[in-house]
């Protein structure tokens, strides 16, 4: 299965003036732009002031949550009462799962490939977790379909969303082709749609981080994660982890 590529330090949570803010940078991509340091450069601009969080949570919840929240209601127009799948548990399932809650989903159903993922999916709050392999029976009549992995496990899942049903695609892990029948796709009058935090204007990614804020410092919304201190950033770059990691000075 093709890896996504690990890109760490695209965002950050710091203090200006005394203050705690979220802000976004350009992963490094020109000099002095990462958020892997003590001190970061972010314009004023762009950072969005934080309610009394705890900023590790906040940190590992980031943009990770801003694509589970924005894609459930903005693309997936998710409606209270209606059932979601979510396929893979990393940070965007696990948030994912349990923005769907919040939201008023009446039913979450997660699938993952691991064991692991499947307990993190537990722990989320699914209704139902079950294997990808098994996606299709547990997806039967489900309405909105959040998918992060594309490939089969998708195929699989969208052809058993109900009529007209809604199908919000965020990346390709599983894939980067679908095997998905142009006959499922017109028969069940589904609807597909991406989406990327790329296109968010300012303002919509401000809004996003501060709904996600709200539900961090609730206690309802986390992600797993691992805290890393900066001077440990090498080891941790390394070992290349899958998982959230949050560097703290």
């Amino acid at each position: 299965m093709p890896e996504t590529p690990y890109v760490p330090g695209v965002q950050g949570v710091g203090t200006v003036d005394g203050r705690t803010v979220w802000f976004p940078t350009g992963a490094g991509m020109a000099p002095g732009d990462g958020s892997m340091a003590a001190r970061a450069v972010a314009r004023r601009e762009d950072l969005v002031f934080l309610p009394d969080v705890d900023p590790v949570v906040m940190a590992a919840l980031g943009l990770s949550a801003v694509a589970a929240h924005m894609a459930l209601t903005w693309r997936g127009e998710l409606v209270a009462g209606e059932t979601v799948v979510v396929l893979g548990c990393g940070a965007v399932g696990q948030a994912a799962i349990q923005l769907a809650r919040l939201v008023g989903a009446g039913r979450v159903v997660a699938a993952a490939r691991s064991v692991q993922a499947r307990d993190r999916a537990v722990r989320a709050g699914a209704d139902v977790v079950v294997a990808l392999e098994d996606v299709a029976e547990a997806a039967q009549g489900a309405d909105l379909l959040l998918d992060p992995l594309f490939g089969p496990p998708a195929a699989a899942a969208a052809g058993a969303l109900r009529p007209g049903g809604r199908w919000v695609n965020l990346g390709g892990s599983a894939g980067e082709t679908c095997p998905i029948t142009s006959s499922t796709l017109r028969s069940r009058s589904l609807r597909l749609s991406g989406y990327t935090n790329n296109e968010l204007t300012v303002q919509q990614r401000a809004d996003a981080i501060a709904v996600v804020a709200r539900h961090a410092a609730e206690g309802a919304l986390t992600v797993d994660h691992e805290v890393v201190p900066l001077d440990g950033v090498t080891d941790a770059w390394h070992r290349n982890s899958r998982g959230r990691v949050v560097l703290i000075t």
